[in-house]
Parts: C-alpha cells; structure tokens; sequence
C-alpha cells in the first residue's frame, strides 16, 4: 500500500478529530481549535494520508537545535502493526540527527515501552510514567 507523508502543520479539524478519536485522545478533541492552533505553533508535523484519511500524526515541538521533544505520535487503531508509526519516527529522527536531546514521555505499557526501545530511546522510570531520551 503506497501512503502519502505530509510536512503540513494546517490540517483540516475533522480529520484530526477523526485520527484523535480513534486513538481516544479525548482530552485534545474537546477543544478542537486548540488542536489546530497547537499543530501550527509546533516546531514540525508529519501526517500519514491514505487517500484523503489522516491515518498517523506526529507533532514535534522544541528549539530544534539543542531538544526536541516528540509531543504526539499517533496511528488510526485499523493502521496499527504497518510500520507507520516507526517510519515517522524513522524520518523524525533522521530530520533532527543533529540535536542533542531527543525526549518523549508516554504512558507505561509494554508495547509502548518496546516501540521506543526499538526505536533507540531509553527509559527513565519515574513514577506511573516513563520518560524516554536518546542522546548523542
């Protein structure tokens, strides 16, 4: 299946609260605007499109020279296991290979834990959540 990746931080709301819903990420679609608004003021957005179907989402905010930090990262449920979400990472961390600090802080759970070792990061264990940065 041939996806289309798109560096485009203006993304139509219904679509985003399509993608966000489907993860059930309500807190960000409660206020849409919001979501829109938090997407043109990150440091760089990668989107997935099958068609005209927002399908994966990965937001990054940070100065882009010393830190980043990967805010979402996100694939529609029925998308899951392709390999999306890692070659959005793939291509996040190939576009910022230069800076220093690469951070992410994410919920406990296995498979998420294994996805971003996976992906070169390491885990910090602090409390109910982990935090996850890969230097150098």
């Amino acid at each position: 299946m041939t996806y289309t990746f798109k560096e485009d931080k203006q993304i139509d709301k219904e679509a985003l609260k399509s993608l966000y819903e489907d993860v059930e990420w309500f807190a960000y679609t409660r206020d849409l605007d919001g979501l829109a608004d938090a997407l043109v003021q990150s440091l760089y957005v990668l989107s997935v499109w099958d068609n005209e179907e927002l399908i994966g989402l990965v937001r990054v905010v940070g100065d882009g020279l010393t830190i980043i930090y990967i805010q979402d990262i996100l694939v529609l449920n029925s998308r899951r296991n392709q390999g999306l979400a890692s070659e959005m990472m793939h291509r996040v961390l190939e576009k910022y290979n230069d800076v220093r600090q690469k951070v992410l802080l994410t919920e406990e759970a296995a498979d998420v834990r294994h996805f971003y070792e996976k992906n070169g990061f390491q885990s910090c264990d602090k409390g109910s959540l982990v935090a996850f940065a890969k230097l150098g």
